[in-house]
């Protein structure tokens, strides 16, 4: 397969956005025309990087609009015009497009995603001070070697990747079982969770990259 090439340098974090809307690198690997999910803006102190947009939210083009998206709202404590309040949360999966299903399942990102498109992302937005990432993909990318042998060791580990990453499981329901086996989630993370992007946004409404007029 030929190597993608690395984006064209951009004059702004709006010029960036549409190489990204017109990038094709998979395309032929997608089951439908892409259409790349993400939301962001020079202005963002949190980043939210999960796995990949399934089919409602490919077919809406608002990421985390599922049942998945609910939980994790709940979980951060915040509202739904709070978490997509762009000037202060940027969302951006690992894989950008809906990679289709197998036996009733989402597939991987496109591993041809990130690694293309994180950086120049990432580099164009100056302000992110914490970045969730969602789920074993979103891990391994960003943590790779010191991750943890399985999921549940780097979410219990997540002391030791702040303050730049906090790791979680991914929200699905059909996680319950995960949920179920791993209390001290729910016990003792997502307080810590919820403290910490508390204190995030209190401290944008307080003098930091971004105050709401």
């Amino acid at each position: 397969m030929k190597k993608p090439d690395r984006p064209r340098q951009p004059t702004s974090l709006a010029g960036l956005v549409e190489e990204v809307e017109a990038c094709t690198v998979c395309a032929a690997n997608l089951p439908h025309p892409p259409r790349p999910v993400l939301r962001v803006s020079p202005t963002a102190r949190l980043l939210i990087v999960g796995q990949a947009p399934g089919r409602r939210v490919h077919e809406t083009g608002i990421p985390w609009n599922d049942p998945s998206g609910d939980r994790l709202r709940e979980w951060l404590g915040m509202t739904r015009e709070q978490f997509y309040d762009v000037s202060r949360i940027a969302i951006v999966p690992t894989g950008l497009c809906y990679p289709g299903t197998v036996k009733g399942s989402d597939l991987a990102p496109r591993p041809e995603c990130a690694p293309l498109w994180h950086p120049p992302l990432r580099a164009a937005m100056p302000g992110i001070r914490l970045t969730l990432l969602i789920g074993a993909y979103a891990q391994a990318y960003y943590l790779g070697t010191r991750r943890g042998r399985t999921l549940a060791d780097t979410v219990h580990a997540w002391r030791d990747f702040l303050p730049d990453y906090f790791p979680l499981p991914h929200p699905s329901p059909r996680n319950r079982l995960w949920f179920k086996r791993h209390p001290w989630f729910a016990q003792d993370v997502l307080p810590a969770l919820r403290e910490r992007v508390g204190a995030l946004r209190a401290t944008g409404d307080n003098g930091g990259a971004h105050r709401p007029t």
